[in-house]
């Protein structure tokens, strides 16, 4: 056994869901974080939400405590905006649709800035671009102005696809929302670098100057932020703090599941227990056990009574995994976050 932490040279770790929730910070979050910058490991926190310039994101973090620095931020606009810079002239004028966060990012790529009310007008160049991200404030017209443009032949990047973003209020709709309701009116599909797609974990490798083999990719969304460690090469942390759940990780297919799991980012800084599966094929039941914890799965599901919220985790998703593997059913289920969350301290 050994920490997960000691095991790769970067961390690249997702925000919503993993370091915080709306305005505050998710328990263990902060001091786990801290702590793997002080065992020398570079750490860059990627978001796919491009509403937010870096430095909002950089204060955020900095006030719930964090120890960072302003280019430790990565965001989806960051990595559109880099995507184009690489193809396009320096100052290429591209039409900016989202928060103030894509704005600012086509600007450090060198890229000129034309807003949808500029291009609705007529005034400035002709966008020869579009870069579509997330905004609390993206309008009707400013979707518009995004198919008038792509549709005239501009070239179309999205900042990712999300179809959800949590709030401080809940769940909303997010930028795949937004970008369906364009996809729908040009009739073509954009090229996308948030996650799940590579590009964005690529940037932060590049700014942690690691492989991907050397860099951990933590998240809680497995349709985003493990399937584009998967898509990258990197390995992935799973947190049990966010979007999914136990349910839906024991479900996920092949590409979707993550290399390691954990209550929270404390799991960063134990010694990772890996689960064992030991099979009745006669009985047709698997049962496995990660450390104390203990999972059965048969014909139902037996739960045993020890074990710490982290190895129960692992046992249930190990033990699910390997029923649908071998191509039977899984039973019916408990509450089975309850009896995880209630694992020993």
């Amino acid at each position: 056994m050994s920490l997960l932490v000691e095991r790769y040279r970067g961390l690249v770790c997702d925000l919503d869901g993993v370091v915080y929730s709306g305005p505050k910070a998710i328990p263990h979050a902060v001091a786990s974080l801290n702590a793997a910058r002080t065992a020398e490991r570079g750490v860059v926190f990627a978001t796919n939400n491009a509403s937010r310039t870096p430095q909002e994101v950089h204060r955020h973090l900095a006030e719930l405590g964090v120890d960072l620095r302003e280019e430790d931020v990565v965001t989806s606009a960051m990595a559109g905006a880099q995507r184009l810079a690489t193809d396009l002239p320096g100052g290429s004028p591209v039409l900016a649709v989202g928060g103030e966060g894509v704005a600012v990012a086509l600007r450090r790529a060198g890229l000129r800035v034309v807003r949808p009310t500029d291009a609705a007008e007529g005034n400035g160049p002709t966008p020869v671009a579009v870069l579509q991200g997330y905004g609390p404030q993206v309008a009707w017209t400013d979707l518009a102005e995004a198919a008038y443009t792509i549709a005239a032949g501009a070239r179309w990047v999205a900042t990712n696809t999300d179809l959800t973003i949590p709030t401080g209020r809940g769940i909303a709709p997010g930028n795949g929302t937004l970008v369906g309701a364009v996809r729908h009116a040009v009739g073509v599909d954009p090229e996308v670098v948030g996650k799940p797609h590579p590009p964005l974990y690529l940037l932060c490798a590049e700014l942690l100057g690691c492989d991907a083999a050397e860099t951990l990719a933590v998240g809680d969304r497995l349709d985003t932020d493990i399937e584009g460690a998967t898509a990258t090469g990197m390995d992935s942390l799973f947190v049990l703090t966010g979007v999914d759940s136990a349910r839906t990780v024991t479900l996920a297919p092949p590409e979707s599941r993550p290399t390691f799991l954990a209550e929270d980012l404390r799991g960063l800084h134990e010694d990772y227990v890996t689960p064992e599966a030991v099979f009745d094929d006669e009985a047709g039941e698997v049962t496995v056990t990660c450390g104390t914890a203990r999972v059965r799965l048969g014909a139902g599901i037996e739960l045993g009574d020890r074990g710490t919220a982290s190895e129960r985790l692992r046992a249930l998703v190990a033990a699910g995994h390997a029923c649908l593997d071998a191509g039977r059913d899984l039973p019916s289920w408990p509450d089975v976050d309850t009896w995880i969350t209630d694992g020993e301290r």
